[in-house]
């Protein structure tokens, strides 16, 4: 199978069509690249106030100098169409989608990493929409949230990401019961309350839907169920692979596409050594695809050369039986690129077989 950068988006030309459709109906002029849903009505009332993992906010107006601190954060307000009421945006573990590029263009780019909190509140912002509590949480070495909230700047912080990090020693948290889209759904849903563009929020999330529901319904009941690793990246060959825990995103990818995760760890980003991957013994091996090059195994030519040249790992039946498939790293985050993720995975299984 030939290894090459991962088609992001499936049948991309149908969504642009669809939603051109869409554009004509409901005005949304900001927007491409998704199937056209019904057009909903409604408008905010203002003061908006939501419960947010755990903290009250309270919106007067919808925020005119917003913040995207985070890949996912950034993604969903340009895929409403925000890009005029963004002043920055931070932490891209991937380029970003390529519909969104030219919108994506007219934002300030802080950094690829983690920005300063001195360098965001240069921006003048009034809110910060956050993807990870490790850019703004408890343990944060950029901001607390009442760091924000004492220069008087909002935040929202994604609901998929509000974990307890009780049971395990790494900011990320663990998860007790498996991802799912709702959360997602939540997410866009209340941006858009936020920033009075609910039309925009509930015809993003009908396309989401209608793309699950299709992922799901492609599945052969009574077909394998295949065990998958999510390989994220690792610092070196000889060091532990940071890859999807149970009940994350990849655990979602798996339970859709009729399989389950072989990794067992409720932390949502386990490191676990080969020969517990060995042990899991996983008939299919997901190795994510990241632009930001941190490491050399950021990049999935690299992964999957360890895979097949590593004496021992090489033996794993997945790597024995070529059930290697690249995705984008982003994707293995609960985010909007989780549905893309799981597109790009039962297209390559579909190619080898492995799916029906």
């Amino acid at each position: 199978m030939a290894i090459g950068r991962p088609q992001i988006l499936t049948h991309r030309d149908i969504y642009v069509t669809s939603f051109k459709s869409l554009l004509a109906a409901c005005g949304l002029s900001a927007l491409i690249g998704l199937a056209a849903p019904p057009c909903y009505a409604g408008s905010t009332a203002y003061p908006l106030t939501l419960e947010n993992c755990g903290i009250q906010v309270t919106f007067k107006k919808a925020p005119e100098r917003a913040i995207g601190l985070g890949q996912n954060s950034a993604e969903i307000l340009l895929l409403l169409g925000l890009q005029d009421k963004m002043v920055g945006t931070a932490f891209w573990p991937s380029k970003v989608l390529p519909q969104l590029a030219e919108a994506n263009a007219k934002v300030k780019l802080l950094t690829v990493e983690m920005p300063t909190f001195e360098s965001m509140l240069a921006e003048n912002p009034d809110f910060v929409a956050v993807a990870l509590p490790s850019l703004v949480g408890p343990n944060s070495k950029i901001a607390k949230r009442e760091d924000f909230d004492k220069v008087g700047v909002s935040t929202y912080l994604s609901p998929s990401t509000c974990l307890s990090t009780k049971d395990v020693k790494d900011q990320y948290g663990s998860r007790g019961e498996l991802w799912n889209m709702d959360l997602l759904y939540k997410e866009i849903d209340e941006l858009s309350q936020i920033f009075d563009v609910v039309d925009r929020g509930q015809a993003l999330i009908a396309d989401f839907k209608a793309r699950e529901a299709k992922l799901r319904g492609s599945v052969v009941k009574d077909g394998q169920n295949l065990s998958y690793v999510f390989w994220f990246s690792s610092p070196s060959p000889s060091a532990d692979a940071y890859v999807g825990g149970k009940n994350s995103a990849s655990g979602f990818i798996a339970d859709l596409l009729g399989g389950h995760n072989a990794i067992t760890a409720d932390a949502e980003w386990p490191t676990v050594g080969w020969e517990g991957i060995i042990a899991a013994n996983p008939d299919v091996i997901v190795v994510a695809s990241l632009d930001r090059n941190r490491w050399e195994l950021d990049k999935p030519e690299a992964k999957i050369n360890f895979l097949n040249t590593d004496p021992a790992v090489s033996q794993i039946p997945a790597v024995k039986n070529k059930a290697l498939v690249v995705m984008d790293g982003q994707a293995m985050n609960p985010t909007i690129r989780t549905i893309y993720g799981a597109e790009q995975v039962a297209e390559q299984l579909k190619a080898l077989g492995l799916l029906k």
